[in-house]
């Protein structure tokens, strides 16, 4: 494996201050929430250095990693001001720029990387087009792995939940309220306080990634990971229109054509690491719990409420309804093809 598979936030690194770029060049800042030396942060890299060698080291990235820059609605903050052009963001980011983005995350629906990877397909011009109107062009999407969810005790059944202080991002609200309404305990937080929330009480519960949960090492104070897939965790790296259209028009479809190639990439990397990622927890005291046959239908429904409750608060129940519709019609032309 290229990088190391455990690593750490660089939640201490302080960015010293840059000379002034020559005349002509043009330097991109990007922030994201991957630490250093994770996956995402070297998918990242490499795009730069293409970026580099394609424009003559004209074009240029300076990358804030592991949080730098923020949480992600930070991130979309400083994009909008300019102190940013460009960040790495998940559905979370993403819909702070545009509502819609969570329809494709809603929990319970794409179950399998077959279905996701059609429902992208048919989605993701029409999720662009609404970007594109907010003044972001999207450089490549990508998914992080399955959401599940880590805790301080053993949880198999969503009943299991009740006993937890669940991490919510900070800023969803609907969706802490959405807990809450079904009889849970929610805390919002911003992610970057992840770590220090699980050491000092306030959460016992969170929903990630097994990736993320080993990289931040956030597993190593909840080490119960129930064995079900909640929801994929999408992302997308976005650039503001004003900053995309400073790159000169010639050299642009080799860029994009770049980043969509590290985008692939990207998912297939991560993809893989998810599962080595499971492993490595195991070998450090993680314990995962197969949720029993009769339970999934418990999970299944709450994820049913879930949606019932965010659809029309957080994003267009009629883009949700669309993406239950595809991932339906693909699993019956799959079952058709048997």
């Amino acid at each position: 494996m290229r990088t190391p598979i455990i690593v750490a936030a660089l939640l201490g690194f302080v960015p010293m201050p840059a000379a002034p770029p020559p005349a002509g060049d043009l330097t991109i800042k990007l922030g994201t929430l991957a630490p250093e030396r994770s996956p995402w942060a070297d998918i990242i890299r490499d795009m730069a250095e293409e970026w580099k060698g394609a424009t003559g080291g004209t074009v240029k990235f300076r990358i804030y990693p592991g949080g730098v820059a923020g949480d992600e609605s930070d991130m979309v903050r400083k994009m909008r001001v300019g102190q940013l052009h460009a960040a790495a963001l998940t559905t979370v980011g993403l819909a702070q720029i545009a509502p819609e983005m969570k329809a494709i995350q809603m929990p319970r629906v794409i179950q399998t990387y077959e279905e996701l990877d059609n429902v992208v397909a048919k989605v993701a011009p029409k999720l662009e087009a609404i970007l594109d109107e907010k003044g972001y062009r999207v450089l490549n999407w990508g998914d992080a792995g399955w959401v599940t969810f880590f805790a301080r005790s053993r949880v198999v059944r969503p009943s299991d939940l009740k006993q937890h202080k669940i991490f919510v991002w900070a800023g969803q609200t609907a969706e802490a309220e959405a807990w809450r309404d079904g009889g849970y305990d929610s805390v919002l937080l911003p992610s970057t306080e992840i770590y220090t929330g699980l050491s000092g009480g306030r959460i016992t519960a969170f929903g990630a990634t097994p990736l993320a949960a080993l990289s931040f090492q956030w597993f190593g104070l909840a080490k119960n990971m129930v064995d079900l897939h909640w929801a994929p965790l999408i992302g997308a790296t976005v650039i503001s229109k004003k900053k995309w259209d400073e790159i000169p028009e010639d050299v642009r479809p080799k860029l994009l054509e770049s980043a969509r190639t590290t985008g692939g990439r990207l998912r297939t990397e991560i993809r893989k690491l998810g599962d080595e990622a499971v492993e490595v927890m195991k070998k450090n005291g993680l314990e995962v719990h197969p949720v029993p046959p009769d339970a999934i239908a418990e999970w299944d429904d709450l994820g049913r409420r879930a949606r019932e409750r965010l659809a029309g608060k957080v994003t267009s129940p009629e883009l949700v309804a669309e993406i239950e519709t595809i991932v339906k019609e693909f699993r019956e032309a799959k079952k058709a093809a048997k």
